[in-house]
């Protein structure tokens, strides 16, 4: 099958030649007829298939055959994403496809001054991107009206499953007309995910390409054996030897990612980190400056796992390993893209040797064994001469380390734009107001942020054993706001 086959609408089929599009991948090739039909679509496959084409090309082809004019603060699709980056790239997606459509193309997301997103949707637009909880901030602010949504596309299921937007999505297809037509794509198919499909999809076509525990067959995966404590100076050494053209360092948590790129710094190392701590510019910059080349060290939390394309990623390597199986197959997708090899090399110390088990056992193989270069011994010395040397490689910034003092404060290592009060109301008002965007954008940022990925010290992703999910309160949307007084009529 060729695109030309599709029979989609002349600017499209431009556009995507332009592109230098000929033949639609696996899932391309499954979602795309059925989407032009009008039908329903529950699509299962890994990032990096093509899933982004796979309902853009239908749903700019509808929009295309039946032109329609804008009506104030309403959207006619709406994309749904999980990550900031995830979103602007699938709106970036949408302008180039439809760049010889007169259609409008808007994203919204935390982190970022709210005031300029109210403006871009007050017109009303054809195409809104949108993460699930800056979303909710604007309908709730009267600056955007679902009630005229006909295409819904809900993307990277299990991980805004994962991140705790399960409530907001009840919340967000709730306000929806019944009549339209949803897709759901996901790379993973547990109960809660068919749930879903049950809920928010009318007789749907499944289309599945692939296992989603099938790892990147031209990816070369192995592990190292280390101890905690060594992994530095072995990823350094690793950094120099491997024939690396830019990589993607995964660490478990925030305050982890920080730390390496303090400790690499010392071994006249560039990294940039990346995760929900960050700010939106400093995310933005980061990812710039690793397409680029600029950047040759990315190190990432999980937030970068899924999504992000990036064809260039030459290694991966795992410096602490998933406690989540999947989480190891979609880290190692970042590299081996657009018909490129890659390597995927795991750092494991001794209390990690149950994740490496279980990641084995859900990739259903054995990674080969890297020995430990000849002068290891050696190498751990320098690095520790290095870091001892380099006092701002050895601990946190002064103002990171000073955030934890005082009642209310973040712990050592929380950026404090990210505190979250016991009781639900987010980040305090001047801390939100450094993050950017005011105090409605700092909520955001820490919702889509630090506390949809994980708090300090524990996996992002992970939410603590019983811990109730965060957010505003009450069933039902338009109830009272986190952290709002009510009434004695409302008690």
């Amino acid at each position: 099958m060729n695109f030309s086959d599709l029979a989609l609408a002349e600017p499209l089929s431009r556009a995507i030649a332009e592109k230098g599009y000929d033949t639609p991948t696996p899932i391309q090739q499954a979602a795309i007829p059925p989407a032009l039909a009008g039908n329903d679509v529950l699509g299962l496959a890994q990032t990096g298939t093509g899933k982004t084409a796979a309902f853009a090309l239908p749903i700019l082809n509808r929009l295309a055959a039946n032109p329609k004019h804008r009506l104030k603060l309403t959207t006619r699709v709406l994309v749904l994403a999980p990550t900031r980056e995830l979103a602007a790239q699938i709106a970036a997606s949408f302008t180039a496809y439809g760049r010889y459509l007169k259609l409008s193309v808007a994203c919204v997301f935390g982190g970022v001054p709210i005031g300029r997103q109210e403006r871009a949707l007050f017109p009303g637009v054809d195409v809104l991107v949108a993460t699930p909880g800056r979303l909710l901030d604007l309908v709730m602010k009267g600056a955007c009206d679902l009630g005229h949504v006909e295409m819904l596309v809900l993307d990277e299921c299990d991980q805004m499953l994962d991140l705790g937007f399960v409530h907001d999505l009840k919340r967000i297809t709730g306000l929806l007309p019944k009549q339209r037509q949803s897709m759901l794509f996901s790379a993973t198919l547990p109960p809660s995910i068919e749930e879903m499909a049950q809920r928010y999809l009318k007789s749907p076509v499944k289309v599945a390409v692939q296992p989603a525990s099938t790892t990147v067959e031209r990816v070369v995966q192995s592990v190292i054996h280390v101890s905690q404590t060594e992994k530095l100076a072995l990823l350094a050494n690793l950094l120099v030897t491997e024939d690396v053209v830019s990589t993607i360092v995964f660490t478990r948590t925030k305050h982890g990612a920080d730390r390496v790129v303090r400790q690499l710094s010392a071994h006249k190392i560039v990294a940039e980190a990346i995760h929900g701590n960050r700010s939106q510019a400093q995310r933005t910059r980061a990812l710039s400056g690793f397409r680029t080349g600029e950047v040759k060290v990315l190190v990432a939390t999980d937030i970068a796992a899924r999504g992000l394309d990036i064809p260039a990623v030459s290694h991966i390597f795992n410096y602490e390993l998933p406690n989540v199986p999947e989480q190891y197959v979609h880290r190692i997708g970042r590299t081996a893209r657009a018909g490129r090899e890659g390597r995927a090399i795991a750092l494991c110390a001794p209390d990690e040797r149950p994740f490496l088990k279980d990641i084995e056992r859900n990739i259903r193989m054995q990674l080969d064994v890297q020995a430990l270069p000849p002068n290891f011994r050696d190498l751990v010395g320098l690095t520790a001469k290095l870091i001892k040397a380099s006092p701002s490689a050895a601990e946190p910034p002064r103002e990171e380390r000073d955030s934890g003092r005082g009642r209310g404060g973040a712990r050592p290592g929380r950026d404090p734009r990210a505190v979250v009060h016991a009781d639900g109301r987010g980040p305090r008002r001047e801390g939100a107001r450094d993050g950017g965007g005011g105090r409605d954008g700092g909520r955001d940022a820490a919702r889509d942020g630090a506390r949809r990925e994980g708090g300090f010290g524990r996996p992002e992703g992970a939410r603590p054993q019983g811990a109730r999910p965060q957010g505003r309160p009450g069933g039902g949307f338009g109830g009272q706001r986190s952290g709002q007084r009510r009434s004695p009529a409302g008690r």
